[in-house]
């Protein structure tokens, strides 16, 4: 970063400590950037002197300095570090160079101006999410401490990359835990309802306000692609297919027929769109995945290639145990349908799901079915969700692809 003017130093050494307990700091120093209210030596910096969002000065019991954080004292997790170097306390310019390192990392590996510019922990940047569509950004503020700095996010991404509109989807039940309301609201400019998002030779039409999340689920898109290039002449089940970014992609690079499933109406409805403007051929199914895939089996439905990517099962770990019935039972579900030789691909967006649960759980349920699942391939988070080596919560998304045969 360039030289920062003397006021900036001063304002960071104005910054209230926030003191750990003994040893407290190797986690610290180690990469991390969480720091919990049980680390935190109390009596020395009580966490109850902070408003959530408070930014402080980070010091180990010795009084060493080792980084700026924001402060919630409401939580388990009661700061998250911003930064380590002294010249630099948070603000517009910290913000602004942390966009501009996150832009640089996009540029290399996106084709197109379509991406998530920010992920949180893994940008160095925790709390925050912006989604790019072009010149129209939809951001989500996940904690106090990044909600404080609205307005310098703001102008850094002015800076950095100068949208014609920004959308504040800040409506995650994420931000209760904070102590934070839930909120949609255009921050600047024009908000269209739908964005368009080339993405393996498909143009989808992608609402924005009205759609899940941030919009888009750009950490599929490698994914996306291995399991399309495995399409070609397939019959082609798309199970909680959103917008239908697995199974439309597969029609586009010759699936012999694509079947999308979801719960959402409005979410079928966009991969409708997106299939008529870009002239395939799908069959869309609303209704609850579990029940759709039941009646498929009692009309005797057959597919060579399933992909099953349904949202986080297990949210928190007392979640683990239904959570990893409901995973089981989904791909067994989805193996049912399978003709012989096929081809499933099993996602999971679980943090607490370990890799190795999944590929048993599919395991299991092969057995079950007296079928043998052969693992022939294994995906994750494009690149536009770097992965944080310190933190493994920023590695969440697990995909398999098995080839799945007679027992």
């Amino acid at each position: 970063m360039s030289s920062q003017p003397e006021s900036a130093a001063a304002a960071g050494s104005a910054l209230p400590p926030l003191v750990l307990k003994r040893q407290e700091e190797r986690r610290l120093q180690a990469g991390h950037l969480w720091i919990f209210s049980n680390e935190v030596d109390v009596e020395a910096t009580p966490l109850t002197a902070f408003e959530p969002g408070a930014h402080a000065a980070v010091q180990s019991s010795a009084g060493r300095f080792l980084g700026y954080a924001y402060v919630n004292p409401r939580t388990l997790i009661s700061a998250r570090l911003l930064g380590r170097d002294p010249d630099y306390p948070p603000g517009r310019s910290l913000l602004v160079h942390r966009l501009k390192v996150a832009l640089a990392l996009r540029s290399r590996f996106a084709a197109a101006s379509c991406y998530r510019l920010a992920y949180g922990e893994g940008d160095l940047l925790p709390g925050l999410v912006v989604d790019r569509y072009g010149d129209v950004l939809v951001a989500q503020l996940g904690t106090a401490g990044m909600e404080a700095m609205k307005t310098w996010v703001e102008e850094a991404l002015v800076k950095v990359v100068a949208p014609a509109a920004l959308l504040w989807k800040n409506d995650s039940p994420v931000r209760e835990l904070e102590g934070l309301p839930r909120y949609v609201e255009t921050a600047f400019g024009d908000v269209p309802d739908t964005v368009e998002v080339p993405e393996g030779g498909v143009n989808f039409r992608v609402p924005l306000a009205a759609g899940q999340k941030t919009g888009w689920y750009f950490d599929q898109t490698s994914n996306r692609a291995l399991f399309a290039g495995h399409a070609r002449g397939a019959r082609v089940l798309d199970v909680f297919s959103y917008a239908g970014a697995f199974g439309l992609q597969a029609a586009r690079a010759g699936a012999q027929s694509v079947t999308c499933v979801d719960s959402s109406g409005p979410a079928l409805a966009a991969a409708s769109a997106t299939a008529d403007a870009n002239g395939l051929e799908v069959e869309l199914l609303e209704g609850d995945a579990f029940d759709t895939l039941e009646a498929l089996h009692a009309a005797r439905r057959r597919y060579d290639a399933v992909v099953v990517d349904p949202p986080a099962f297990i949210k928190r770990n007392k979640d683990h145990p239904k959570g990893l019935a409901a995973y089981r039972r989904i791909n067994q579900l989805a193996m049912q349908l399978l003709d012989r030789d096929g081809l499933l691909m099993s996602c999971s967006c679980s943090y607490h799901l370990a890799p190795g649960e999944l590929v048993d759980a599919v395991q299991r349920a092969a057995r079950h079915l007296g079928r043998f699942a052969q693992l022939v391939a294994v995906g994750g988070q494009s690149p536009d969700h770097p992965v944080h080596p310190a933190i493994d919560e920023t590695r969440y998304l697990r995909a398999f692809l098995f080839r799945v045969t007679d027992g």
